[in-house]
């Protein structure tokens, strides 16, 4: 079904619906139409519940973000129950009988209570976690999707910021909400904050007494990671998930280009009743998996690596994977250190956290920067194929392979140890893998994606082929090729040619066979670009 935004009707006045039917109103129209006089529920209700989202399966990433996240509201709303945020010592007399007696803070002795003694307790801290993962790796897909189709263009630049900050959050929010259960793995991914703020010149020592409360580790970490993990981080996320979908409605859904569509109109089905119909039951799909997953795949088992000891590291530690990259960053740098007007610089660890930001700002940014770049100003509401822009499709897959391999790079102990390797062979490996990999996955894909523009300008040209040999009259053997439908024509040839430098679509476009046929059964001459001014 294919429809345009319509004109927002005038609500009625309470009880105008009613009244112009002539019978009397049941109670639910007369509950119906005292809110209508007040709120105007009518013509929000004929301007919004027949509103057209399109039917593609990647719009879907976007749900499962939504949809994990109410899942973490909910499991997280429990918990806060039965957690007590107290660094005070006690001794555990629990039913996890290995550490009966073991002196430890009231915060890790309330997580093995949730565990053990709760009933339900445990799923609920599996769900949580696991939904916390699948969180934010459905945001970094879902802006994956965003990125490499374009849709980050005007008018939407705002909504790009809105879900990158989301993703910043996201990884601070775990980082915080991992660090609450003050057990031995936690409190080692503590120690690598303190060792993050004290590298900082100058303020560092300020930071770190500051952040702790006093000496490492101190005695406040937990309540104040408490706060900011159960009221002020997911306040500022709903406040930035609720904007984001009333950016989404305002601005209307993007689309990939085909018949019928175009940048005044969407495709798709209406919100009511298919729509929602469907999101109701992706929502409870998305909760049955991760229930699924946390009643099979045990995650962070806190009873295993027992409470939290400044004089102890755990073996094996490692952050959850949406800062592993950053944990990398400081394991691959060597360990320089400078001396400037008697302080004492820690590269190998001030130069991490200065990469880690500049990274994660780099995405934040890139619509600002390709809009600069081009010079494209205009609104775009179609998509583009990541084929047609080799530019931005090689640098998304190059910022992706740098950060697999200092994902890699924070595990080299692990990668070290089960592979019977070198741990300095795993690091220097990643170092130069740092340097080379980037560059040449860039350069590889910009080559796929000018092989597959040819490859679509060759079906353009002489259609698809059928395996069916055919002898001509004068005795030349040739395949027969079949043309293509209006419609594929229409997907393969209807986007722009403007593009960044280097595109093959900016000069040797799709439409430079002759002759080539158009959709609508004409033909455009040889280097013609009708889309140009």
């Amino acid at each position: 079904m294919t429809t345009t935004e319509p004109p927002a009707e005038k609500a009625s006045s309470g009880g105008g619906e009613v009244a112009s039917r002539g019978r009397e109103a049941s109670s639910g129209e007369r509950v119906a139409d005292w809110f209508d006089g007040r709120l105007g529920i009518y013509a929000l209700g004929k301007q919004y519940l027949r509103k057209v989202f399109p039917d593609r399966w990647s719009f879907l990433l976007g749900e499962i973000c939504l949809y994990s996240f109410v899942v973490l509201i909910l499991t997280g709303v429990y918990l806060t129950l039965f957690f007590h945020p107290s660094m005070n010592e006690v001794v555990y007399h629990g039913s996890y009988v290995p550490l009966n007696g073991i002196r430890m803070s009231e915060a890790y002795a309330s997580t093995l209570d949730i565990s053990f003694d709760v009933r339900g307790g445990l799923l609920i801290r599996q769900i949580h976690h696991w939904a916390a993962l699948i969180f934010l790796a459905g945001m970094l897909t879902h802006m994956m999707r965003h990125f490499f189709t374009g849709s980050f263009r005007r008018p939407r630049e705002v909504n790009w910021l809105f879900g990158w900050t989301l993703l910043l959050l996201g990884m601070f929010e775990g980082l915080f909400g991992y660090s609450l259960p003050d057990d031995l793995l936690s409190g080692t991914g503590l120690r690598f904050v303190d060792g993050a703020l004290l590298s900082v010149p100058i303020v560092g020592t300020y930071l770190s007494m500051f952040l702790f409360g006093g000496e490492f580790p101190g005695h406040d970490i937990v309540s104040r990671f408490y706060s900011l993990h159960v009221l002020l981080i997911p306040g500022i996320m709903a406040a930035l998930v609720v904007a984001h979908l009333i950016l989404v409605v305002y601005h209307k859904h993007t689309q990939f280009g085909g018949p019928g569509k175009t940048e005044r109109n969407v495709v798709g089905m209406p919100f009511m009743p298919v729509y929602l119909a469907k999101a109701g039951g992706f929502f409870f799909l998305v909760f049955g998996a991760i229930a699924l997953i946390s009643a099979v795949a045990t995650i962070n088992p806190v009873w295993a690596y027992g409470p939290y000891r400044a004089d102890q590291v755990s073996t094996g530690a490692q952050p959850d994977w949406y800062l592993g990259f950053a944990e990398g960053l400081v394991r691959v740098m060597p360990g320089w250190e400078i001396t400037v007007a008697g302080h004492t610089l820690v590269l190998g660890v001030l130069i991490p956290i200065v990469v880690f930001p500049l990274l994660l700002v780099l995405i934040g940014v890139y619509p600002f920067v390709e809009s600069w770049v081009t010079g494209d100003r205009r609104e775009h509401h179609l998509l583009d194929r990541p084929r047609n822009r080799p530019i931005r499709t090689s640098l998304g897959t190059a910022w992706i392979s740098l950060y697999l391999i200092l994902l890699a790079g924070g595990g080299n102990d692990i990668v070290a140890t089960r592979f019977h390797l070198s741990i300095n062979t795993v690091t220097w490996s990643v170092r130069i893998a740092l340097l080379v990999v980037p560059v040449i996955v860039f350069v590889v894909t910009r080559r796929i994606c000018l092989g597959l523009q040819l490859r679509d300008r060759e079906l353009v040209a002489h259609g698809r082929a059928t395996g069916v040999v055919k002898r001509l009259p004068h005795g030349e053997y040739v395949e027969v090729h079949r043309p293509l439908g209006p419609a594929e024509l229409h997907t393969l040839t209807e986007h722009e040619r403007r593009a960044l430098p280097g595109d093959l679509s900016a000069g040797r476009d799709l439409q430079t066979a002759d002759p080539q046929p158009a959709v609508g059964g004409t033909r455009v001459p040889a280097g013609h670009d009708e889309t140009q001014p």
